[in-house]
């Protein structure tokens, strides 16, 4: 009796159990967790450290990725087409948030959707490219970290004559497709006038044009100032490689490009960008109004210098500039 009593006992606590199963399995699902789509603008490697800030800073505010939050992935590699349906699919899985950064990136994804928030992590001139209404008050479904990095060309230019004091002509790379891109050349070319440096333009679309742009300055030009952006980004090793063959020290914004054999990079220090963004998605998350939340701007400059590539180029570095420095690469 006192068996058959047992094994009732452990049926109903089975069924019990198995009730609860449902339950916990939905609790489980992916769809059922908070989603961000991610929008990287370039490759996945070379994004790594950007995506590991984000998401440690993501893991501190409490969303844990495949636990309290799930983060949908995609890679654009600078291409405009690839803009325009990473949005798309984004909207149609009906994300709660989306990273995304980069001009003509953000505003593929603002055309994409009116409802859904938009954390950009970093952005040229927001403002001025028509992205939110203003930096204190974005408005919209839009905010995020503004570069403001057009501000830095002059910088650039000077850092470059210090390290060639005998510079007289400049060729900018620049993909004029990129609406800031095409600022950031009006700064370049602003700078350069006011140095009294000489200046050629190289207005490139795809990748394709990036080989016959180098065609047109060879024995032209002393330095080369690259405009950072996405299908840049993901050619870097190429553009730097072309410019090494035509012992062209390089001026970059972003540490990857120099990692990637560039000779200087002078910016914003992206790591730090991506960090803070995900203060925004967290705020976001919590119930906060993207419009409501104030655009902010970096705080942390980096200059790093390639040892290696100013070795290859003969050239030797300042000593203050080299004191100056964040980072010498080797």
């Amino acid at each position: 009796m006192q068996f058959d009593h047992l094994k009732r006992r452990e049926f109903i606590t089975l069924l019990g159990s198995a009730a609860a199963w449902p339950l916990a399995a939905s609790a489980q699902q992916p769809g059922k967790l908070r989603t961000i789509g991610f929008s990287g603008l370039s490759t996945r490697s070379a994004e790594s450290e950007l995506v590991a800030a984000f998401t440690q800073r993501l893991h501190e505010l409490g969303w844990i990725e495949n636990r309290t939050v799930v983060i949908e992935y995609r890679w654009s590699e600078g291409r405009a087409e690839r803009f325009v349906q990473i949005a798309a699919e984004f909207v149609r899985l009906n994300v709660d948030v989306i990273v995304t950064s980069g001009t003509p990136q953000v505003l593929a994804t603002k055309r994409a959707t009116s409802v859904i928030p938009i954390v950009f992590a970093r952005v040229g001139d927001p403002v001025a490219n028509g992205i939110v209404a203003s930096l204190a008050r974005p408005g919209g479904n839009v905010t995020g970290m503004s570069v403001q990095s057009d501000e830095l060309a002059g910088k650039r230019i000077e850092i470059l004559r210090e390290v060639v004091p005998s510079l007289r002509r400049v060729a900018i790379l620049a993909n004029v497709d990129n609406p800031f891109s095409v600022l950031e050349l009006g700064e370049v070319q602003a700078a350069a006038r006011t140095l009294n440096v000489e200046f050629d333009t190289l207005e490139i679309r795809r990748a394709e044009d990036i080989m016959h742009a180098f065609e047109a300055i060879k024995g032209r030009a002393e330095a080369l100032y690259v405009c950072p952006d996405g299908l840049v980004n993901a050619n870097r090793i190429r553009i730097n490689t072309l410019a090494l063959g035509a012992r062209l020290p390089t001026m970059h914004g972003y540490r990857d490009y120099v990692e990637a054999a560039g000779l200087m990079a002078y910016g914003a220090n992206l790591p730090d960008l991506y960090r803070r963004s995900a203060d925004y998605v967290d705020k976001i998350l919590r119930g906060a109004n993207p419009g409501d939340i104030p655009v902010e701007q970096p705080t942390k400059f980096d200059l790093i210098i390639n040892l290696t590539t100013a070795k290859a180029l003969s050239l030797t570095i300042p000593e203050s500039l080299l004191l100056r420095a964040n980072e010498l690469i080797e």
